[in-house]
């Protein structure tokens, strides 16, 4: 994704989508000291994709929808959707590289508290359908 060129909307849309999927599945299950250990999973994931790497450094703290945890979720899934036309018109190899990575660090995320559950199992569904993995 780093020959791409993003407006500040689109590179925010698409950090938007990318973290916003990792707070879904890691919020799917409470517990503070979990989220720490799955926020940096979701974090290495992305700092070991050169998919997504450029376009999600810098412009500061992706900017995660507000309100009740109904509101994020449909705010998230609305930016993982609109990712999807964003990087359509970019080609498709980003598209599938985008993909790839979300799906690499839901796993991550999941996986890091000592396996997957059935709400974040619910929840990585759901960004998973949202981007047409």
């Amino acid at each position: 994704m780093a020959t791409a060129t993003y407006t500040d909307q689109e590179r925010q849309t698409l950090r938007t989508a990318a973290f916003g999927a990792v707070y879904l599945v890691s919020s799917a299950e409470p517990g503070i000291l979990d989220m720490v250990k799955e926020s940096f999973a979701g974090s290495k994931a992305f700092a070991d994709a050169p998919e997504v790497r450029d376009v999600l450094r810098g412009g500061g703290m992706p900017q995660l929808p507000k309100g009740s945890p109904q509101e994020i979720e449909q705010g998230v899934l609305a930016a993982l959707t609109e990712s999807q036309a964003i990087l359509a018109a970019k080609g498709p190899d980003q598209l599938n590289g985008f993909r790839a990575a979300i799906t690499d660090a839901l796993t991550r995320v999941a996986d890091a508290a000592g396996g997957t559950s059935e709400k974040e199992a619910a929840a990585a569904a759901k960004v998973k359908a949202a981007i047409g993995a």
